[in-house]
C-alpha cells in the first residue's frame, strides 16, 4: 500500500511540475506580448516628466508607440481566438443518471475507494477504449440539469464541484461483453484519473493547450473571406508556434497523470484487472470482426444494424466456442454482464449502434428512407440476400455495357442474368476478341481506373471487367453521396461532431479491382444456387454474409473464384457447382 502511494505521489509530482512548464509557456508569451507596451509606458512617462529629454529618446517614443499597440492588438486577437475556440469534444452517447442509477453508484463507490472525486457524468462511446474528458468549456453548453451534490460522496462535496470534474467515456462493447466485476476492475485505473485532473495548475494546463489546439483548427477551418484567411493565418502561426513550446511538457504531464491513476488505482481489484485486460482484448478483436465482416455490409446497403453490442455478444460466444484458447471464457456468461446497469440496454445499444455507423461509415445522424435500422433477425433477407442480388445486377450491366453475349446453349436473351454467361466470359481465350480498358471508354460508364498492381495477377478478361466495375461502383457511391458532415436533415448543427468530416474512423481503404470482381462472382453465384438449389442467405458472427446449402455454410467457395479469376480456370467452380446441384444457365432474380 505504501509502495503504491509512493508511486502515485511520484506520478503527482512529475505531472504537476510539467503542467507548471506549460503555464510558463502562456506566462513567457504573455510578457513579450506586454513587454512592448511596457517599454512604451515608460519613454512616454519619461517624456511626459522630463527625465528623457532630446531627439533620439521622441524618435523612440514615435516607433515604439505603434509597435506596442500592433502587439497589444496581436496579443489580444490571439487570445480572443483561443478563448472562443471550442475544443474538440469526442462524439458520445450521453447517459443520465436516471437511466443507469446502477452504473452510476458504481462509479461512485469505485471512486470512494480511490479517494478521488467522481465524474461528473457517463457517456458511451462505439468504442474498445475508456477515458476522462473535461467539457467545462462555455461552447459545450451548460452542465446537466440535474446536478447530483452527492455524486462524488458527501466527504467529498467541499474538495471540487462535481460539475468541474471530468466525464468518464465508457467503451460501449464493454457494458455488454464484461461481467460488472470485471468492468469495475477496468474503469479503476480511469477514474483514478479525476484525482490529479482535480489540481489547479494541471487543470489550467490543460485548458491553455486545448485551447491552443482548437485555435488551430480554427484558423485551419476553409471556405473563410481572403482577409479572414490572411488574419486567420497570422493567428495560426503564433498558436503553432505556442503548442511547440509546450507539446513535450503537455505529453510528459498526461504520462504523469497516467502514472499516478495506475498506481493509485492498484489497492482496486488487482487481481481481477489481470483477468479483464485480457477480456479487453478479446472485446476489442470480436468488435473489429462485427464492425469489418458483419456491420459494413449492412451500411453499405443503407441500412445499420440497431443492435451492434448485442452482437458483439454473439460473435465473441462463437469465438470463444471455435478457439479452444477461449474456451473458459464462456463460463463467465452465467455472471450478471455490465449492461445489466442499464435501466433500457436496448435503447442504449440502438443509439449507439447509430453512432457506429457515422463514425466508422460517415453514415447520417438520423433515420431515412435511404437509412433504416435492421434486426439481426431481419438480417439474411434484408442485407444478405439484397446484398447479393445488388452486386449481381451491377456485375450483368457492367457485362451489358462490354456487349458481353449470352453463353452458347442460353438463350439469345440480352443481357440474362445467368451464371454461365460470366463463366464463359472470364474463360474465353485471351486471342478471342474481348473488350479491355485500352479500346476506348464505353458509353454510360465513367472512364475505367488504370489497373493496380494486384489487378496485374488477374487474366486480360477479368482484369478489363475489375477495371469497369470499380467505375461503375465509383459512380454509384458519388450519385449517393452522404449529408454535409454536421448538418442534420433538419438544418441544424450536429452536436456530436467536431469541425471534422465523417467517417472518423474508415473501416477499409477502398477494394481493390481484383477484390470487387470475386466478391460480384461470388454474388453471382450465391444467387445461382438460392434460385436453383434452395440454399438460403445466412449470417455468421465473425465472417458476415455466408451461403447456407442444406443449413451447412458454404467455406469453400472463395478458392473456386480466385482461381477462375487469376487464372481464368473454372474446372474447380463448375465442379463444386454440379456436387451442389446449381444450374448455372438458369437466369437468376435480380433486385
Amino acid at each position: 500500500m505504501s509502495g503504491s502511494g509512493t508511486g502515485a505521489e511520484a506520478g503527482a509530482r512529475t505531472a504537476r511540475s510539467h503542467a507548471l512548464a506549460v503555464l510558463r509557456v502562456r506566462s513567457r508569451a504573455l510578457a513579450v506580448a506586454l513587454l512592448p507596451a511596457a517599454v512604451a509606458v515608460v519613454l512616454l512617462v519619461g517624456g511626459s516628466t522630463g527625465h528623457l529629454p532630446g531627439g533620439g529618446w521622441d524618435l523612440a517614443r514615435r516607433l515604439l508607440t505603434p509597435v506596442a499597440v500592433l502587439v497589444l492588438l496581436v496579443a489580444a486577437g490571439v487570445a480572443l481566438v483561443v478563448a472562443r475556440a471550442r475544443p474538440a469534444m469526442s462524439p458520445t452517447v450521453p447517459i443520465a443518471e436516471d437511466a443507469a442509477p446502477d452504473l452510476y453508484r458504481m462509479v461512485r463507490d469505485l471512486a470512494d475507494r480511490l479517494e478521488v472525486p467522481a465524474p461528473s457524468a457517463i457517456a458511451l462511446t462505439p468504442d474498445c477504449d475508456s477515458w476522462l474528458e473535461d467539457r467545462t468549456h462555455p461552447a459545450h453548453g451548460p452542465p446537466p440539469a440535474e446536478e447530483h451534490g452527492d455524486i462524488a460522496g458527501a466527504g467529498r462535496s467541499a474538495r471540487v464541484r462535481s460539475a468541474a470534474a471530468p466525464v468518464l467515456v465508457i467503451g460501449s462493447p464493454f457494458l455488454w461483453w464484461m461481467r460488472v466485476g470485471e468492468l469495475r476492475a477496468v474503469l479503476a485505473p480511469v477514474v483514478a484519473g479525476t484525482g490529479p485532473s482535480a489540481h489547479p495548475d494541471i487543470a489550467a494546463a490543460r485548458r491553455f493547450v486545448r485551447g491552443l489546439d482548437a485555435a488551430v483548427a480554427v484558423t485551419s477551418a476553409p471556405r473563410r473571406g481572403p482577409v479572414a484567411r490572411g488574419v486567420l493565418a497570422g493567428v495560426g502561426r503564433v498558436t503553432r508556434l505556442l503548442l511547440r513550446g509546450c507539446r513535450g511538457h503537455a505529453v510528459e504531464m498526461e504520462r504523469g497523470v497516467a502514472a499516478a491513476a495506475a498506481e493509485r488505482a492498484q489497492t482496486v481489484d488487482y487481481g481481477l484487472r489481470i483477468v479483464a485486460q485480457e477480456q479487453v482484448g478479446l472485446a476489442y478483436a470480436g468488435w473489429d470482426r462485427l464492425l469489418t465482416r458483419v456491420a459494413l455490409p449492412a451500411w453499405r446497403m443503407g441500412r445499420w444494424p440497431s443492435r451492434l453490442n448485442a452482437g458483439v455478444v454473439a460473435a465473441l460466444t462463437e469465438l470463444s466456442r471455435r478457439d479452444r484458447l477461449a474456451e473458459g471464457f464462456a463460463s463467465r456468461l452465467g455472471e450478471r454482464p455490465a449492461c445489466d446497469l442499464l435501466e433500457e440496454p436496448g435503447t442504449v445499444d440502438e443509439a449507439t449502434s447509430l453512432l457506429a455507423a457515422r463514425l466508422f461509415h460517415g453514415g447520417p445522424a438520423e433515420t431515412g428512407p435511404d437509412w433504416s435500422p435492421v434486426h439481426w433477425g431481419d438480417y439474411p433477407e434484408e442485407v444478405v440476400d439484397r446484398k447479393w442480388r445488388t452486386d449481381t445486377a451491377r456485375l450483368h450491366r457492367v457485362l451489358d455495357a462490354l456487349h458481353v453475349p449470352p453463353a452458347p446453349g442460353e438463350p439469345l436473351t440480352p443481357g440474362a442474368p445467368t451464371l454461365s454467361r460470366v463463366l464463359t466470359h472470364l474463360t474465353t481465350p485471351a486471342e478471342a476478341p474481348a473488350p479491355t480498358p485500352s479500346t476506348g471508354p464505353v458509353p454510360g460508364l465513367p472512364p475505367a481506373p488504370a489497373p493496380d498492381d494486384e489487378d496485374l495477377a488477374a487474366t486480360p478478361r477479368s482484369a478489363a471487367l475489375a477495371a469497369r466495375l470499380s467505375a461503375e461502383l465509383a459512380r454509384e457511391e458519388a450519385a449517393v453521396a452522404p449529408p454535409v458532415s454536421g448538418v442534420r436533415a433538419d438544418g441544424a448543427p450536429d452536436s456530436l461532431r467536431d469541425d471534422q468530416a465523417l467517417p472518423l474512423f474508415p473501416l477499409q481503404p477502398p477494394r481493390a479491382g481484383r477484390e470487387l470482381l470475386a466478391d460480384h462472382i461470388a454474388a453471382m453465384v450465391c444467387c445461382a444456387a438460392m434460385d436453383t438449389a434452395g440454399a438460403t442467405p445466412g449470417l455468421d458472427w465473425l465472417d458476415g454474409p455466408t451461403l447456407l446449402l442444406g443449413g451447412v455454410r458454404a467455406a469453400d467457395l472463395s478458392p473456386r473464384i480466385l482461381a477462375l479469376v487469376e487464372e481464368g480456370d473454372p474446372a474447380a467452380l463448375r465442379l463444386w457447382l454440379t456436387r451442389q446441384g446449381i444450374r448455372p444457365e438458369k437466369p437468376v432474380r435480380l433486385v
